[in-house]
């Protein structure tokens, strides 16, 4: 069987180190992406050839060399940043660009360039790591009323599941496009109750990754059910 090619975003540390990880034990060859070569040494094994980049930033040559035209099976975007819980008169409109930027737009540029090697695969998927806060039908609900969480976080989760849509809608019968909320993780950026290790939530998410469900968008929640847009 042919060896599967996945693209990690955010691969230093948390799911995206655990994911990086449990999938090269797999057998996947992995792309993984990170922000200093302290981080590339920390996670450089067998099947992982980690790369130097920032999704803020174009797609570099090293990532694409690193890619070197193969087929990709999964491009996933787990690279992410929120921002402390403040108040209205407190905020800061630069934060909330700095989200978009990340959690939106970093994940755009990566499916840009990147399409033409999804193409190549035979059942391609995207995964952008998301959130059930960016479920604008359960904030709508108050479903998270009493829940503190920044302005940044909130909208650019929101955003990023309608980059989802969007892509889904765009590469319809070509990639599957999913939005994934990985539980509440006991990560730096996790709920102070959160209750499911970095490991469980990338055995889950590689899990999906040999799902055949061809249903594209959906919006998945590695807890239970699939959530409300």
């Amino acid at each position: 069987m042919t060896t599967r090619l996945a693209v990690v975003t955010g691969s230093s540390r948390g799911l995206g180190a655990a994911l990086t990880e449990h999938l090269a034990d797999q057998s996947w060859n992995v792309v993984a992406c990170v922000r200093s070569e302290s981080a590339a040494v920390s996670i450089k094994r067998a099947g992982v050839e980690p790369v130097l980049h920032d999704v803020r930033d174009p797609v570099s040559e090293a990532l694409m060399a690193a890619v070197h035209g193969r087929p990709i099976d999964a491009l996933i975007n787990n690279a992410g940043i929120g921002a402390p819980a403040r108040p209205l008169e407190d905020c800061d409109s630069q934060t909330i660009l700095d989200a978009v930027d990340v959690n939106v737009a970093g994940p755009m540029r990566l499916t840009q360039a990147l399409l033409p090697m999804l193409l190549a695969a035979p059942a391609p998927l995207i995964i952008n790591v998301s959130s059930r806060l960016g479920s604008l039908a359960a904030q709508a609900a108050g479903d998270f009323a009493g829940r503190r969480t920044s302005y940044a976080y909130r909208i650019s989760k929101a955003a990023q599941n309608m980059l989802t849509v969007a892509l889904a809608q765009e590469l319809a019968g070509r990639v599957r496009c999913w939005a994934v909320h990985p539980g509440s993780l006991t990560t730096a950026m996790g709920a102070g109750d959160a209750d499911t290790s970095s490991h469980e939530a990338a055995v889950r998410l590689g899990h999906l990754l040999d799902s055949s469900d061809t249903t594209s968008p959906r919006y998945i929640s590695l807890e239970g059910a699939d959530l409300r847009w």
